[in-house]
């Protein structure tokens, strides 16, 4: 079994658990590899519904800090491959043919936020907090963009994505990020209610539905996402990068330096 996650199969639905608790269950290379190979596990099987969580009290906090402090060191190809593998995983769980729910125990925070809302239905306890504060710290929120713009609207997502802010679980409830807030002690109850919901429609259907809604989309997103991928991997050569995650490291506020 992967060391950074618990897949479990219960009937029809199966279970991804986001399992580094003590890391916030912060991204890694190697997480990204085994969501992958989670979910190709998932499709192959005959479960119908996959539900996303995460262990302890953080859903995912984003990227691992080992993984950041080894970003000061890439060269431009491994920042260009870096970031089609980010993409890859996000457009995995996007394209999935089976229904995915994301029960979102707590903070979902910049690639945690896209693993927590690309799901087909995220449902969040209170106290989950959502956001990507990536140009605060001298990151680009390349991209999610190419995923938020389409689930909330442009003008919620340059709100998001410019200010950097994080909100609750009320707010993104709003925004439609989330679809629906549950008592943390109910949260899996919940998810399990739509999955159980979702099992009584039409297998076919439910499949062709999100084939269609895939195949519609598909040839604009992965424009978008290859335009995305490039400059993700360009902001990681910018001084501003240099100087945020120096300072992210350190625990300072940035000194950006005037255009």
């Amino acid at each position: 079994m992967p060391s950074t996650l618990q897949l479990e199969f219960a009937g029809e639905i199966a279970t991804i658990t986001l399992n580094r608790p003590e890391k916030r269950n912060a991204i890694s290379a190697a997480m990204i590899g085994d969501l992958l190979g989670a979910f190709a596990e998932a499709e192959a099987n005959p479960a119908r519904v996959v539900i996303l969580t995460g262990a302890g009290k953080a859903f995912c906090a984003g990227m691992d800090l080992d993984a950041l402090k080894a970003l000061a060191t890439q060269s431009p190809t491994e920042h260009l491959e870096d970031s089609r593998r980010t993409a890859r995983l996000y457009r995995r769980i996007w394209s999935f043919p089976k229904p995915t729910i994301a029960a979102v125990n707590g903070a979902a925070v910049a690639g945690g936020c896209g693993l927590a809302t690309l799901c087909d239905f995220t449902i969040a306890a209170p106290e989950a907090k959502f956001g990507y504060p990536e140009v605060r710290i001298g990151f680009i929120p390349a991209i999610v963009s190419v995923f938020l713009t389409r689930q909330i609207g442009e003008k919620r997502a340059r709100d998001l994505l410019l200010s950097g802010k994080i909100i609750d679980a009320a707010e993104a409830l709003s925004l439609g990020l989330v679809n629906e807030i549950a008592p943390a002690a109910g949260l899996m109850d919940a998810a399990h209610r739509v999955a159980k919901d979702l099992l009584a429609s039409s297998p076919v259907s439910l499949f062709k539905t999100k084939k269609l809604l895939r195949d519609s989309a598909a040839p604009e997103l992965d424009r978008e996402l290859e335009l995305a991928i490039a400059e993700s991997a360009q902001m990681r050569s910018t001084e501003d990068f240099r100087e945020g995650l120096a300072a992210f490291l350190e625990k300072r506020a940035p000194r950006w330096k005037a255009k």
